[in-house]
Formats: structure tokens, C-alpha cells, sequence
């Protein structure tokens, strides 16, 4: 790194303004809209997050507004975003703002940090965006960016790595002139997102590149050093599909499941056919499967496998007969959704929409 921290902080902030994407939760100062979208961005893809970010808002277009929403149709309202554990956090943190906080958010990264669900990064994306705090804010896009721009070779995630690189990002951002704060962290970003990726970067569009450390020795492809990735563990599921008329067998996960606790599924058994028998559904031994689809979870690749069943007696006590209007307006299960869209028009009567592949 050659150049000081102001022309450094400069020249990003230039081209930031000149090359940035055009995305509906820039240009506002709204604490509650910028909140609302870096949660919504937390592990999930700007493509899946554009469309679904005004109609959330138009539905819940204040604190006030989220704190009110049943649960239920907050999750019904995320489905298709994954990671479902961010509605139930953003919907604690708003009864706790409204409750304790008036309706507005907190003005600062450290009482941010007092509410559910709101983490270092979130906490330091919203007050430097909303309040023009001077406080860096650190996703992987940054994380990479600050590591090539000193050519640190060691992991950035924790330890020594991660506390260098938070150091180069705070004198970067203590250069920044009052009220460019907020656009220094979405630029820093940005450029992590758009030039600097983890594959095949950019570099000669990049406006940091003359005092790119890693680019001058030749290092940008291996910095910053990544863990070894595990295999993904490779499962089956089995669901089945009974229907009665226009009406589907469902059944509800219980409000302490540890996944995706209240949301609404086809009865399902992990492993093969035989298993889908302990949910208490009768299935043809030689039916063949209405579909077959992959479904991937972090760490883990499903091969989920739909049968036309009949219920029994202990799936009846287990499970709700719904229609398949209710059921669009029910927070369905991923994998559940995608059965659904996938099985036969002549089985189904209609189709939902299929879902993302994070659950």
C-alpha cells in the first residue's frame, strides 16, 4: 500500500460514485430501511434480494409496522430468502425497538448491538450508512478487498489476520470526510462485489490498484488464505404428497424445532421410500416418485424424492388437510415448496412457486 489513507478513501469514494449498481436500498438515509435491507443481504445473493425488498417493505413499511406482524406471515412474507432464523430476529428487535427505543433505531454501533438478531457487522453497516458513524463495517467483500490491498496472507475471519485488516480498515475510514462515511461502507463492498472477487478480479478497472500490495507481487488469486472446504454430506428425504380434492396433507414443525421452527412442510423421513412410512402415510410400494430434485443446505446436499401417499390414522392426528389456496399464504418449507411446483399440474390441480435452495 503506497498511497495514504485519504487518497486512498478518495479515490474509492470517486469511482463508488461514478460505478456503483443502481439498487432500490441506496440513496436513502431511512435507519429502518437500510436495516431491513442488510439483514436481508446477510448470506443471500443481491439478485434473490432485489425483488423481494420493496414488497417487504410495502407490507411492513415502518418498525411500527413490523412489530405488529404475526409471525407467521413475516415467515410467509421471507420465504424464497432463506435463512429464516433473520425474520424471527428482525421481528424480536422490533418489538424491542418500539418497546424500549420509541419506534426509531438506536443511533449507534454499541446500542445497536444490544438487539437480537444485530451483529458487529450489521450494527457498523447501519450506523455508518444511517448515522454517518465512522464505523467500518466488514463482510467478506471487504474482508477480501482490505486483505489484497496489504497483501495479507494469513485468514481473515479471526485471529491476527482479522484484527490487521480491521486496523487498515479503521484508519481507512477515520480518512473519510464527515458524511461520506456511509458511502465508504457500501463502496468498500461494492468494490469486493463488482472488481476485487474471489475468482478472476478485475484488477485493471480497479481504482486501488496502483497501491495494490497483492497485485504488485503477483498474490491477488491466493489472498486472502481460505480454509480447506469439507465435502458436503450427501442425504436423502422422501416426502409424500396426499391429496383430497383441492386440499394437500401438511404438517407444522414445532416452535422449538432447531430448523425452520413453525413453518409448514409435506410429511417427510429422511432415507428411502420404506422410511416415509413412520409419518404414519400408507405409500405404493412400487409407485414410482411424482418428482425428483436436489436441495442444498450449507453443508449438506438432499436428494428429495415426492410420492403419492395415502394418510393413516397417527398422520391424521399429525397433520391438517389445507387447501392449496391456504397453503400459498402459509410459510411453506423450501423443499416443500419446490415438491409442490414440481409434481404433476394433474396431481396438484395448480402450482406454487418454487423456492431458492437455502432453507
Amino acid at each position: 500500500m503506497t498511497a495514504s489513507a485519504r487518497t486512498l478513501a478518495s479515490r474509492l469514494l470517486e469511482w463508488y460514485r461514478r460505478a456503483r449498481r443502481d439498487l432500490p436500498w441506496r440513496g436513502t438515509k431511512d435507519p429502518y430501511r437500510i436495516w431491513v435491507s442488510e439483514v436481508m443481504l446477510q448470506q443471500t445473493r443481491v439478485s434473490a434480494v432485489v425483488p423481494r425488498y420493496e414488497a417487504f417493505l410495502e407490507r411492513y413499511p415502518s418498525v411500527e409496522a413490523l412489530a405488529a406482524a404475526d409471525v407467521e406471515d413475516l415467515l410467509a412474507s421471507w420465504a424464497g430468502l432463506g435463512y429464516y432464523r433473520r425474520a424471527r430476529m428482525l421481528s424480536d428487535a422490533a418489538r424491542r425497538i418500539v418497546r424500549e427505543h420509541g419506534g426509531s433505531l438506536p443511533r449507534s454501533h454499541g446500542r445497536l448491538r444490544e438487539l437480537p438478531g444485530i451483529g458487529d457487522y450489521t450494527a457498523s453497516a447501519v450506523a455508518s450508512i444511517a448515522f454517518d458513524e465512522p464505523t467500518p463495517a466488514l463482510d467478506g467483500n471487504a474482508l477480501r478487498v482490505l486483505a489484497r490491498l496489504a497483501n495479507e496472507r494469513r485468514p481473515v475471519l479471526a485471529g491476527a489476520g482479522r484484527a490487521a485488516v480491521r486496523q487498515l480498515a479503521e484508519s481507512l475510514m477515520a480518512a473519510v470526510p464527515k458524511g461520506s462515511r456511509g458511502d465508504f461502507t457500501q463502496a468498500l463492498i461494492e468494490l469486493g462485489a463488482t472488481l476485487c472477487t474471489p475468482g478472476a478480479p478485475r484488477c485493471g478497472a480497479c481504482p486501488w490498484q496502483a497501491s495494490c500490495a497483492a497485485l504488485s507481487a503477483g498474490s491477488v488469486e491466493t489472498v486472502p488464505s481460505r480454509p480447506a472446504r469439507r465435502a458436503p454430506k450427501r442425504l436423502h428425504i422422501c416426502a409424500g404428497l396426499a391429496v383430497a380434492g383441492q386440499d394437500i396433507l401438511l404438517r407444522q414443525r414445532p416452535a422449538d424445532s432447531g430448523v425452520m421452527p413453525g413453518f409448514w412442510e409435506l410429511p417427510q423421513a429422511l432415507g428411502g421410500r420404506g422410511d416415509l412410512r413412520e409419518t404414519g402415510l400408507a405409500v405404493p410400494c412400487d409407485g414410482r416418485p411424482l418428482a425428483t430434485f436436489r436441495h442444498a443446505i450449507t453443508d449438506s446436499i438432499f436428494t428429495v424424492r415426492v410420492y403419492e401417499a395415502r394418510p393413516g390414522p397417527s398422520s391424521a392426528r399429525a397433520c391438517q388437510w389445507v387447501t392449496l389456496a391456504a397453503a400459498r399464504e402459509l410459510p411453506l418449507s423450501t423443499i416443500t415448496t419446490k415438491a409442490l411446483a414440481r409434481c404433476p399440474g394433474g396431481v396438484l390441480g395448480a402450482k406454487l412457486p418454487a423456492g431458492r435452495d437455502q432453507s
